[in-house]
């Protein structure tokens, strides 16, 4: 008999929920790094074992918006709680319930939700700040568990699987047993891109920036991508491009590398930079750069 579970993954930015999504699934779907907002869409990650298949949903950090796409990723994250079994609030080692946290379980009592804590980078943080941690969640709310894990090196992450299993039903698979995540082959190359953007850029301009694929073209062995990089300014553009072209060199270098993993064949990256002034206050570029009420 197959069973099911839709397990959503909130918390506040750059507390870890991608890096423990991809921990989970074995294999990086969604990108990750130092800057907070970096999930700007629903990602969707499947773990399937035996006759059990659990779907959970990484959403964008929690946060207060100052951009119309930052309207859309907390709406993203609001509507998904909406419409799953059960969740899992990821933070860090604090004293106290912070408001972001306070705000999402607030959401888990209105809408009668299972929860379970998980209290993310265990490994840089002492034993007694994880023990008042648990003691300011437990007064907030009756979570299921409560369990400490290190999602960059996997520890509790077995455990946490186990825990999630009191949310299995019984119902038939949505996703076949292979697949890892629904996210097209297109979306996680522009995506790789994004990522490389942001390791490598400094402050504001990454989180101004947008990547689409324009072409897709697959060969016996190998895949030809053009990609389009939008920024926001002519300045980003020419820190973007760097001095010689060794700034967009570098980005195109790691992710093609990151790509030809993904797809297991040779890869011919080409990267382009447009301006479009102001595009996350464009309802229009938002959508158009693939960021969809649909949810």
């Amino acid at each position: 008999m197959t069973k099911s579970a839709f397990i959503a993954i909130v918390g506040r930015p750059n507390v870890g929920k991608s890096t423990l999504l991809n921990a989970i699934v074995g294999e990086r779907i969604a990108i990750v790094s130092k800057k907070p907002q970096t999930t700007r869409n629903r990602i969707t990650g499947i773990y399937t074992k035996d006759e059990d298949q659990f779907v959970f949903l990484d959403t964008p950090g929690m946060h207060k918006p100052r951009t119309r796409l930052g309207d859309y990723m907390v709406k993203t994250a609001r509507e998904t709680l909406g419409g799953v079994d059960a969740a899992i609030l990821v933070v860090e080692a604090r004293e106290a319930v912070g408001d972001i946290e306070a705000e999402l379980i607030k959401s888990f009592k209105a809408n009668g939700m299972s929860a379970i804590l998980v209290i993310n980078k265990i490994d840089s943080v002492r034993s007694a700040n994880i023990a008042r941690t648990i003691s300011a969640y437990a007064e907030a709310f009756d979570f299921d568990a409560v369990i400490p894990v290190s999602a960059k090196s996997g520890k509790g992450v077995d455990i946490l699987m186990d825990e999630c299993k009191q949310y299995l039903y019984e119902s038939d698979w949505l996703f076949s047993p292979d697949m890892i995540t629904d996210q097209p082959e297109r979306q996680v190359a522009a995506e790789i891109i994004r990522e490389k953007l942001l390791r490598i850029l400094d402050e504001e301009i990454p989180h101004g920036t947008a990547v689409t694929i324009e072409e897709w073209s697959e060969k016996k062995n190998s895949v030809a991508i053009r990609a389009e990089i939008y920024c926001e300014k002519q300045s980003h553009k020419g820190i973007i491009i760097g001095k010689h072209g060794a700034t967009i060199k570098t980005v195109g270098v790691r992710a093609r590398e990151d790509i030809e993993a993904m797809l297991g064949t040779t890869v011919y990256l080409d990267l382009y930079v447009r301006v479009k002034e102001n595009w996350r206050e464009s309802e229009f570029s938002i959508t158009n750069f693939g960021y969809t009420e649909e949810l």
